[in-house]
């Protein structure tokens, strides 16, 4: 299951599978003074295929247009004066005072491979409290959307790589599984073989600087959510001098390797899934998916297991297998407000209808209604690859199994057989895990979700530990869903807001609500 960004296109794709079922690349040459680069903002185009698909961006409320542009960045930073890639902006402009206004405020809404240039506008006007100092700044990062996209499959090829059974029971459902894996990955290397060296989260932190010095501001003002925390920590390791004001919400734990991540990921969906069963179970309306909470996972138990024998009609010929019901389900767990997708697909799967879960898992997968792909699935696995140095075989997994089924006993086998992904990979990974240390850094404000699926909140506190002494700046959000400002808990925008509009730090071991 990769990992979605925190705020991509998921609600309007979601919604509009729902709805359905009931490029960029590498120049030539480099140029010797990339800082002073000028960019030409324009209106935005529809989105690529890449991005996502669409149309271009509505105006935010009160009619400010969002505008695009390309800034040019070093395809290998070792040779900074080498060939070049595009990288694909976007912003609003500062809605207050030029007086007033801080600076650009740059966006990284996770994944890794989801595309800024097409989340950020979906979500803008969230943000129009912030966009009153602000330039709002988000950016397809390199390997995504419009920024020299990563890409390994057609779209009828990963129509079939995703039904297959990504938790096999058997030698034979092994073979197929690593297979799978091993020719997805093949076609990574042949259609972006030059990028794929070049997509690790040092080199985007390396363009977010650049981006920095283009823009014109003297410090990086950022917010970073999910994956885009441990680029945001990144960036404070390797810049610390630069570092303004910056929130990091939803928060990675810098000092788990790959299955160490994956384990706590399996733990954080399971914890998800608990809270939806007991939420779903202590309405006064009668929950259609058990009577219990303990009734509600055991009937999903039976489900999938039924699912792993005799898939269900999906959408159009596919079908909905284990695979895909669980890519749904886990969806689904990534915001309360997708619980209620979830009680309808559990519902209309026990009677034989497996639509709702496969559009839930069309999402999570970037597909959207008319078949095409992003390329958040392959953006994922290239800088996931890129990132992490372990390589995991076969019987490493078969080792791990127990420990991550008793973390998930739904969850548990589909994330251990995700570790074998990287395993043929054409490019060794960089380290374990991420350094994030960033002595002499300015504050950093650092924002758990105490029910937080696809990060747990443990990771929290070791992000804070992990920046030093001094610099993060702890706040908690008892809640549910991944990320806690766009929650709109008030405490939580309080914090964030007073301390990235007028600098005043909140008390680190802030809880909200208050």
């Amino acid at each position: 299951m990769p990992t979605p960004p925190a705020r991509t296109r998921t609600a309007a794709l979601t919604v509009a599978v729902l709805t359905a079922a009931l490029a960029a690349g590498c120049g030539d040459s480099g140029e010797a003074d990339l800082p002073s680069q000028k960019l030409s903002w324009k209106d935005c185009p529809a989105p690529s295929a890449e991005q996502g698909g669409g149309e271009s961006p509505s105006p935010l409320a009160g009619g400010a247009n969002w505008e695009c542009a390309t800034m040019k960045a070093p395809l290998d930073w070792d040779d900074p004066e080498g060939d070049t890639l595009d990288l694909a902006l976007i912003r609003a402009k500062a809605s207050g005072e030029e007086d007033k206004r801080i600076g650009s405020l740059i966006f990284n809404f996770g994944g890794p491979g989801g595309s800024g240039i097409t989340t950020l506008p979906a979500f803008g006007d969230e943000y129009a409290t912030l966009r009153t100092r602000y330039d709002l700044v988000s950016f397809d990062p390199r390997g995504v959307g419009r920024s020299a996209p990563v890409t390994c499959e057609t779209d009828k090829q990963l129509d079939a790589y995703y039904q297959e059974d990504a938790s096999p029971d058997d030698a034979a459902e092994e073979k197929t599984y690593v297979d799978g894996v091993k020719k997805f990955n093949g076609g990574c290397e042949d259609r972006s073989g030059k990028v794929l060296p070049h997509v690790a989260t040092t080199d985007a932190a390396r363009d977010m600087d650049l981006m920095r010095q283009v823009l014109g501001d003297e410090k990086l003002h950022y917010f970073g959510i999910s994956y885009g925390t441990e680029l945001g920590g990144v960036y404070a390791h390797l810049f610390p001098e630069n570092v303004g004001r910056a929130v990091f919400d939803a928060v990675v734990d810098p000092t788990q390797d790959a299955q160490q991540g994956s384990l706590g990921q399996a733990r954080g969906f399971q914890l998800a899934l608990e809270n939806y069963a007991k939420d779903c179970t202590s309405k006064p309306d009668d929950c259609p998916v058990g009577d219990t909470p303990a009734d509600v996972q055991a009937r999903i138990a039976k489900l999938l297991k039924d699912l792993d024998k005799e898939p269900l009609p999906g959408l159009g010929a596919r079908k909905l297998t284990q695979t895909a019901a669980t890519n749904g389900i886990a969806q689904s767990l990534y915001s309360k407000d997708f619980w209620e997708y979830l009680t309808e697909g559990l519902d209309q799967a026990y009677d034989g209808d497996g639509r709702v879960l496969m559009a839930l898992s069309d999402s999570m997968n970037g597909r959207a209604p008319d078949g095409e792909y992003s390329n958040i699935g392959a953006a994922n696995i290239a800088i996931n690859c890129a990132d992490d140095k372990p390589r995991y075989s076969v019987a490493d997994v078969k080792a791990k199994l127990p420990e991550f089924r008793k973390a998930s006993p739904l969850f548990g086998d589909f994330l251990a057989w995700g570790m074998v992904g990287c395993t043929d990979w054409p490019v060794p990974g960089a380290a374990d895990h991420p350094d994030v240390s960033a002595k002499g850094s300015a504050p950093i404000l650092v924002v758990g979700n105490t029910g937080d699926p696809a990060t747990p909140y443990a990771g929290t506190r070791k992000m804070v530990d992990a920046l030093g002494a001094g610099v993060g700046i702890e706040v908690t959000y008892k809640g549910q869903g991944h990320g806690a400002y766009d929650s709109g808990d008030p405490c939580v925008r309080r914090a964030v807001d007073g301390y990235l509009l007028d600098g005043k730090s909140p008390e680190s071991g802030t809880v909200c609500p208050r």
